[in-house]
């Protein structure tokens, strides 16, 4: 049995950091993971060790209709260390009125000796992605029988914190233990109008080589020149430029140009360390909200035609294709959204 590659709920199923990456669960990975749970069956709440037959029945009857649902309860990943298997997990009893969901992850037994913290941290860090950017949940938590505080001290260490303590909640070797809940939610995108004395982050941002490589315009941009253009679109009645900050760190720039069709082009550039986190699509739905507010217009995106990521930040934003046009001898797509009623 092969299961399918992509989850229908996510934009970006293949998720990155360094060496270490989350991919969709793959069947062939199911006696690893039943090797691991029943070797790790004291922490877990599993009643008995998983058989062979079991687990078949289990990837066949629950996690293969996973794939399509527009609203999975859970959504399971292969977690790889240099394209090899070190664990599993994902997001589980996902409540998508609420908008949370729980975190499990076991990792490979061998593994949880030297590397139990260093991997829980990166995991933990890869599953936000999933949770907050992909899925635009509000909240997701661990719950943990108190039996290994190295995963209390990872969790916190990547910002979850203990928001409750059920005392003598499960028996474990005949003695009733604790279960901790850590949570985190998700960091308050903040926006404001971009300002005079942004012109230097920004010219960082646009001098970026994939930056560069997906503009229309690939030449490196000399520093005057930037602080030329930038003044002239602050001043401008005609332009309109939004700054995105998290936890007052700026992490991208949404920008509104009039056009000669009286609508407006837009254009963004995120934090070159902020990338791969699906940030994007957040940003350019928050941007074209707030633009809204002071405009009745229609928006209008020009994306080389190669440039997948973009694409696919623009749709999850709500843009529609239109057209496909030539833009300086490049194969691009144009895209709009509007609030004209």
């Amino acid at each position: 049995m092969k299961f399918p590659e992509k989850y229908k709920v996510l934009n970006k199923n293949i998720i990155k950091k360094d060496q270490y990456s989350l991919i969709p669960i793959r069947y062939k990975d199911r006696v690893s993971i039943m090797k691991w749970r029943n070797e790790q069956i004291y922490h877990l709440r599993q009643q008995t060790p998983l058989t062979p037959e079991k687990q078949d029945q289990y990837y066949k009857d629950i996690v293969s209709k996973l794939f399509d649902t527009d609203q999975p309860n859970q959504i399971l990943f292969s977690f790889l260390r240099n394209n090899e298997l070190i664990g599993y997990g994902g997001l589980v009893h996902i409540n998508w009125i609420d908008k949370n969901a729980e975190i499990s992850f076991i990792m490979n037994t061998e593994l949880e000796d030297k590397y139990f913290i260093e991997i829980w941290i990166t995991y933990l860090e890869l599953i936000e992605i999933v949770a907050f950017r992909e899925l635009e949940l509000h909240k997701i938590y661990t719950y943990a029988f108190d039996i290994r505080p190295q995963l209390y001290q990872a969790v916190e260490s990547v910002g979850f914190i203990k928001e409750a303590t059920l005392k003598e909640h499960c028996l474990f070797e005949g003695e009733y233990k604790d279960v901790v809940f850590h949570s985190k939610i998700i960091p308050t995108l903040k926006v404001r109008k971009a300002q005079l004395n942004d012109w230097d982050f920004t010219f960082q941002w646009a001098n970026d080589t994939l930056t560069r490589e997906n503009s229309f315009s690939s030449e490196a941009i000399p520093l005057e020149t930037h602080k030329k253009w930038w003044t002239s679109k602050i001043s401008s009645e005609s332009s309109y430029y939004y700054i995105f900050e998290i936890k007052d760190k700026e992490v991208g720039v949404v920008r509104f140009d009039k056009n000669e069709d009286n609508g407006y082009d837009i254009g963004i550039t995120i934090n070159p360390e902020e990338r791969g986190k699906g940030l994007s699509s957040i940003i350019l739905k928050k941007g074209c909200s707030v633009f809204f507010e002071e405009k009745e217009t229609t928006i209008k995106a020009y994306i080389k035609e190669r440039n997948i990521a973009s694409i696919r930040s623009f749709t999850k934003a709500g843009f529609t294709f239109v057209d496909k046009v030539i833009i300086n001898k490049e194969n691009s797509l144009l895209f709009q959204i509007s609030n004209i009623k």
